[in-house]
């Protein structure tokens, strides 16, 4: 009875760590394929406004309206060689409506696109019908995975008379995922793979490559000659969890936990596999850990209840070596009390190792957000020590200046992190919004003259006092006058702020005279790691944390557009009843 009792014990915490530890490896995998879905898609907006704009180019316009001769053309490729340069693009073309390629960057190339005809692209046929096209594809010139994106190119008359096209290559994001612990594959509408940390995986199909698929594939050679094959994965489920058994490069099957994320503007589809052997691993090992312990504490029962019963007898038989009896149970008792210092080792070691596996877990988030800025920061300063033995002291200066930035963007990141790991259920106090306005004006004045900003306060003086935080309500206030500066693009303007009291909530606006919030991210403004600033820019934790902050406070944070232009984010604030405890 006892044994199957204790067998009864050994499963159940078996099923509750196994529990306990997929659910973080679930979490582990869903925050690494965000942060994925995230570079993709900021990759890709990167390039997809740069066709159009290059389409009402003078020079693009007038050489498609009415094309050059030959010393023309090749005033074009020079041209179109030196934008997509300028751009970091891989390829830039200008293609005649009836789908031949006039001028290309690479017309100098082995492999150039000049004289090449695509009217069985979609991103052409899109374009040249008007819209703008998006496509990814192998070239069936260049042999290279690559996006395209195309836009048409109309004359004065508003006539389409051609269409630019431009491709970015995908190999370099690829090779940034080979040094995660996990793997990355990415898969067209057709479930197709086009992209993975395992190269035997690629131009394999997830779904079935019925003839439909197939036969899609083929009409727009998205994949040129390059045979498919199915990709041969067995899928199972584990309380919800989406398991996926693959062979590797090596020719071994394992098993992963997987999730998966659409990029519906693109029409791919990001997976992230996790290795369960080391989930599965660690599971064992706390079982057998807790089968440790449990056999050490019912070993050390049994000899105590033994030890117990032989003492009750020695003292009723033997009452005459009673002494005796006495120096034995001493011994015992000594040996039971070393047992129990073993014991507590054993326990203080098990929680060490928490701790140890706690701060890998932590060290292994940061990494993502530090490694990019290190290895920018190594390249720059090699680059400026050959720059310092060629003599070129301007641009090895402008080398230093750049990690000099990026040293900063590192120490931005870890103030980030520390305000995002502070305690949100803190006690609030009665506050005045005028002092916090008034303190968050000085915290920011250096920062808003530097962008040439005037601020206009136009708060009341009968304002009535709100519950907050007054050290956390001032980074607020601060967050959301560096975001208006930041959206007149230093160029300077006018920040006003405004309050109003409507019973029972006190709502302070602060709006600049920017271009406004774009109706398409108005619902994402306030998630972590989104920002609409160039790369290097901002890490994208100031609104999210900002929001976080007056979310505590039990307030709200809202963004809109004002009729005459601008954004306005509306700090919502309860109105104080009573004198609360102070909240930093």
């Amino acid at each position: 009875m006892g044994a199957a009792l204790c067998l009864a014990l050994v499963f159940a915490v078996e099923r509750l760590v196994r529990a306990s530890t997929f659910m973080e490896a679930q979490e582990t995998a869903e925050n690494t394929l965000r942060q994925t879905v995230y570079a993709l898609e900021g990759h890709l907006r990167r390039y997809e406004v740069l066709p159009a704009l290059l389409a009402r180019q003078v020079e693009v316009r007038s050489f498609l309206a009415t094309p050059p001769g030959s010393a023309g053309i090749e005033q074009m490729n020079l041209w179109l060689k030196h934008t997509n340069r300028v751009i970091e693009s891989s390829d830039l073309y200008l293609i005649a409506p009836d789908g031949t390629t006039l001028a290309a960057s690479n017309f100098d190339q082995s492999d150039s696109f000049v004289g090449q005809n695509f009217t069985y692209r979609p991103y052409f046929t899109t374009a040249i019908a008007g819209g703008s096209g998006q496509f990814f594809g192998l070239g069936t010139t260049s042999g290279v995975r690559g996006y395209y994106f195309a836009s048409p190119v109309r004359d004065w008359a508003g006539r389409i008379v051609g269409v630019v096209a431009l491709k970015i290559g995908v190999d370099d994001l690829e090779t940034g995922w080979l040094a995660s612990t996990h793997h990355t594959l990415v898969t067209d509408p057709d479930g197709i793979v086009f992209m993975a940390t395992d190269p035997v995986w690629r131009y394999r199909g997830l779904l079935p490559l019925t003839p439909d698929r197939i036969a899609r594939t083929k009409t727009s050679r998205r994949y040129a000659d390059t045979p498919l094959y199915p990709l041969g994965q067995r899928e199972s489920a584990d309380n919800g969890r989406s398991l996926v058994t693959l062979a590797g490069s090596d020719g071994i099957a394992r098993e992963y936990l997987a999730v998966n994320r659409e990029m519906p503007g693109a029409g791919w589809t990001v997976r992230v596999l996790f290795d369960t052997g080391p989930i599965r691993a660690q599971v064992r090992l706390a079982v057998a850990a807790f089968a440790l312990l449990l056999g050490i504490g019912l070993s050390l029962g049994w000899a105590l209840w033994q030890r117990r019963a032989r003492l009750a007898e020695r003292i009723a038989l033997q009452a005459r070596a009673q002494a005796e009896l006495e120096r034995q149970v001493a011994e015992r008792t000594a040996d039971l009390r070393h047992a129990n210092d073993e014991l507590h080792r054993m326990q203080a070691d098990m929680i060490q190792a928490g701790k140890l596996a706690a701060l890998g877990r932590m060290s292994a988030a940061l990494s993502h957000e530090i490694n990019q800025p290190l290895a920018a920061a190594r390249n720059y300063a090699d680059s400026a020590a050959l720059l310092i033995e060629r003599g070129d002291l301007p641009r090895a200066s402008d080398n230093i200046a750049q990690i000099l930035s990026l040293i900063d963007r590192m120490a931005t990141i870890a103030r980030h992190l520390r305000n995002v790991a502070r305690k949100p259920n803190e006690p609030l106090k009665t506050l005045s919004l005028h002092d916090a306005v008034t303190d968050a004006l000085q915290v920011a004045e250096t920062r808003l003259r530097a962008s040439n900003v005037e601020v206009r306060n136009k708060l009341p003086k009968d304002l009535p006092m709100v519950l907050g935080g007054p050290v956390r309500l001032q980074q607020v206030i601060v967050n959301l006058l560096s975001n208006a500066a930041d959206a007149m693009d230093s160029t300077g303007g006018e920040v006003e702020l405004a309050a109003a009291s409507d019973g029972d909530t006190v709502t302070l606006t602060v709006r600049d005279h920017g271009p406004g919030v774009a109706p398409a991210i108005v619902d994402r403004i306030f998630d972590p790691f989104f920002t609409t600033k160039t790369v290097g820019s901002g890490l994208g934790l100031g609104l999210s944390i900002s929001y976080n902050i007056v979310k505590d406070f039990g307030g709200d944070l809202r963004v809109a557009n004002h009729p005459d232009g601008g954004a306005v984010f509306s700090v919502i604030l309860q109105a104080a009843k009573a004198l609360q405890p102070a909240a930093q």
